[in-house]
């Protein structure tokens, strides 16, 4: 159940004592939807909603709500919680979701007006007290502040919130002592001990105790050392400090682990420059901005997409600016596949920012996923015309490619990309794994084997690739022991993939091990019921066997489901005639259906 559909409940249960007949409103809620202005493609910050209609009634507005709501369509969803509050404005069960839908879409100063609302009509809602304590930190009353993070202290989120917005309040009103006592109860949990140390090091670091942070920040780097934020703020402590050989060290060991990070390059080449940077988190607010940037950060992590939503809007109503956090934002709505949020969030990311480049290519993938392609394709040839030198947008543009089975224009991509790598990169697996996809779909098949041998090289293990070329080399009849054992392993590594377990199957219809194909895509159409080519080749396989009438089934659900055109011709026919002996050793479907990912 997501945070929108938990606090619907009140509100249904409200509105039901006061005998509204939601049933029957259902299809009022619904039809409004429909009929409404386009979906906003940007969170708003005026929070008039004026684009919604006034025709509906206290319940059709709750109803056309609560159905955006359940569609996380936040911004429509706080509209029409808007509108149903012009009806009943004091009514709490209706206040507070449209508040944390307010929040949720980013319409900020509307969210501050209703937090305000809330509490003044007591209720004690925690994320009202930190929107509303928000604005008074910004404004600089910290005192009042303070007292409203206290009172939202509830809970572990709770308390780890209240923590770290309580140790900026007090860093603003120059008290180290009052801050670091503030984080002192994070420590009581040990996923907390993290926060405590890190915003500990960057409170010490902004008022001038430098030898407190220099022992914070070693004792987070010593915990954390793979951490990106602490690396890039442990190292810009060492640059201020004039150590830059430290923060290289820094540097140069988190790009071992993930190299050219933006972010990290760029601090790497400015302490090779020996530039001295501007503080990390100077000031109360961007320290407080980092504190709801981290935790939303740990929310993504942990499927919490909702909340994460939440507290990166709060970060950004403290710093509206940060490229990290639009980031962060355009990340999570993709996970959520809003593809429109995500790539309005990402094109908020300032145009001198290292992330810009990574903004501009997830820009053009969500609009290839919207399908805009024209319009991603011509982004990402934008992005390679700027970063001629670079190949990340040469990849993205070959996987978009490959996606649209545009597999000639893949390769071109791809081996553009390859011949900017210098000899210190080695290509990933994957790149010669999708390109060896791109060669084998065009018919060259020496340069497909070459590449899928080299990805098997990088990572003999990965089931992706065992699955391909083991399936690719029992279509062509070539090592064939090695192919099916290969096919194995990759069902054995990845038991559940219904593609992989297809492959196998497939493979062992293409050696007339008929009896054997049937049990293996009988599992593999379990697996994935709903795909019209492993249906199809189970069809295939019931045939073979002699069970006709449930080859034609399977044939004809394979039709159902939106077989592709060229393989529903072949079903067809099928369907009229049957298979021939002579097609037991054809390719009578399609690919190996592990090409799909």
């Amino acid at each position: 159940m997501t945070v929108v559909e938990k606090l619907n409940a009140p509100i249904a249960r409200r509105l039901k004592r006061s005998g509204l007949l939601l049933s029957l409103l259902g299809a009022l809620a619904f039809a409004a939807i429909s009929a409404m202005a386009p979906a906003a493609a940007q969170a708003r910050t005026d929070g008039d909603h004026d684009d919604y209609p006034m025709s509906l009634s206290l319940s059709g507005n709750y109803l056309a709500g609560r159905f955006a709501g359940t569609e996380r369509d936040a911004d429509r969803a706080a509209g029409f919680y808007a509108r149903a509050l012009l009806s009943d404005p004091d009514n709490l069960d209706i206040l507070e979701p449209a508040f944390l839908l307010e929040v949720s879409a980013g319409n900020i100063e509307r969210a501050v007006q209703l937090a305000n609302k809330l509490i003044k009509l007591g209720r004690d809602n925690r994320m009202a007290l930190y929107i509303s304590g928000m604005e008074d930190f910004l404004s600089k009353r910290f005192s009042k502040s303070i007292e409203k993070f206290d009172r939202a202290a509830r809970g572990q989120i709770g308390i780890l919130t209240s923590g770290l917005l309580n140790a900026w309040a007090y860093k603003g009103v120059g008290d180290l002592d009052a801050a670091l006592k503030a984080l002192t109860p994070l420590s009581k949990t040990q996923s907390f001990v993290v926060f405590r140390t890190y915003h500990s090091a960057l409170i010490a670091d902004a008022l001038g105790s430098y030898a407190k942070a220099q022992e914070f920040y070693k004792s987070t780097y010593r915990g954390t050392g793979s951490s990106l934020r602490i690396t890039l703020a442990y190292g810009n402590f060492l640059e201020r400090r004039n150590k830059q050989k430290q923060a290289l060290e820094i540097y140069n060991a988190f790009l071992s682990r993930v190299p050219r990070h933006p972010l990290v390059a760029e601090a790497r080449d400015r302490a090779l420059k020996g530039t001295i940077p501007p503080y990390f988190a100077r000031t109360a607010k961007e320290g407080a901005s980092e504190a709801m940037f981290g935790v939303a950060s740990a929310l993504s992590q942990d499927s919490s997409s909702d909340l994460a939503v939440i507290y990166t809007q709060m970060a950004l109503f403290l710093n509206p600016t940060s490229p990290s956090a639009w980031t962060l934002l355009g990340d999570i709505y993709e996970d959520m596949k809003k593809n429109g949020l995500a790539l309005t969030s990402y094109d908020q990311v300032a145009e001198k920012s290292s992330l810009r480049k990574n903004a501009e290519i997830r820009i053009a993938a969500n609009l290839d996923r919207l399908d805009r392609t024209d319009d991603a394709v011509e982004k990402l040839k934008s992005v390679i015309a700027a970063y001629p030198k670079d190949y990340d947008p040469l990849l993205a543009l070959g996987n978009m490619m490959r996606g649209r089975s545009k597999f000639k224009e893949a390769v071109e991509a791809y081996s553009s990309a390859f011949a900017l790598m210098v000899p210190a990169i080695t290509p990933q697996w994957s790149f010669y794994y999708f390109r060896g996809i791109s060669y084998e779909r065009i018919d060259q098949w020496e340069k497909a084997e070459a590449d899928l041998v080299k990805a098997l090289e990088l990572k003999p293990n990965q089931p992706l690739v065992l699955n391909y070329l083991g399936y690719s080399w029992v279509d062509k009849k070539l090592n064939l022991k090695r192919a099916l054992d290969m096919i194995r392993k990759a069902v054995k590594l990845r038991p559940a993939d219904g593609y992989i377990v297809d492959s196998l199957g497939w493979a062992q219809y293409r050696l007339q091990k008929f009896e054997d194909a049937v049990k293996t895509l009988e599992r593999a159409v379990n697996l994935k019921p709903d795909d019209p080519i492993i249906n199809d080749h189970l069809g295939d396989a019931y045939w073979r066997v002699g069970r006709k009438l449930e080859a034609r089934f399977q044939w004809q659900h394979a039709l159902d489901l939106k077989a592709d055109p060229k393989d529903q011709i072949k079903i067809k026919l099928k369907l009229k005639n049957g298979l021939s002996d002579s097609e037991a050793n054809t390719k009578e479907a399609s690919q190996p259906a592990g090409n799909k990912t």
